[in-house]
């Protein structure tokens, strides 16, 4: 049996391993000109359903402040974005999801869908489940750091 200094680093590799093979084909079936990051910030937004701060979304997506005031920047130029002043604290910006936004997000998520789904489909529900809570609670203690 492997010592648990060995069983984490087996862990840590797959999941690197994992996450460089997922991103590698979402960048692939993402729409023309469309970036991991920009869904990301997209499709958080329309699931917030709401305005959102920069510092409020570098949080939820784990990035820093100038890693996400440079995709809102793209993001703002490209329409699928407004940021605004917020009327309340005039130190701060409100970011919101356009219209434009809204539909690019859209098309993303329709892109990725079978792919996401096909991966899924040949792991199974039954490992699904018993995978997403270990991954989740991983997820949680990293975040505490």
């Amino acid at each position: 049996m492997a010592d648990n200094g060995s069983l984490t680093i087996a862990l840590v590799s797959e999941l690197l391993i994992a996450d460089q093979l997922l991103r590698s084909r979402l960048a692939r079936v993402l729409p023309e000109k469309m970036e991991i990051s920009h869904f990301s910030v997209l499709n958080q937004l329309a699931r917030r359903n709401a305005e959102l701060t920069p510092a409020q979304l570098a949080r939820a997506l784990h990035v820093t402040r100038g890693a996400i005031t440079n995709t809102l920047g793209r993001l703002e130029a490209a329409g699928y974005v407004h940021i605004r002043p917020d009327w309340d604290d005039a130190r701060k910006k409100l970011v919101g999801l356009s219209p434009a936004g809204r539909e690019a997000r859209d098309r993303a998520l329709a892109a990725i869908t079978p792919m996401i789904t096909d991966v899924a489909g040949t792991l199974g529900d039954t490992k699904l489940r018993a995978a997403l809570p270990v991954l989740r609670e991983l997820r949680l203690r990293l975040e505490q750091d």
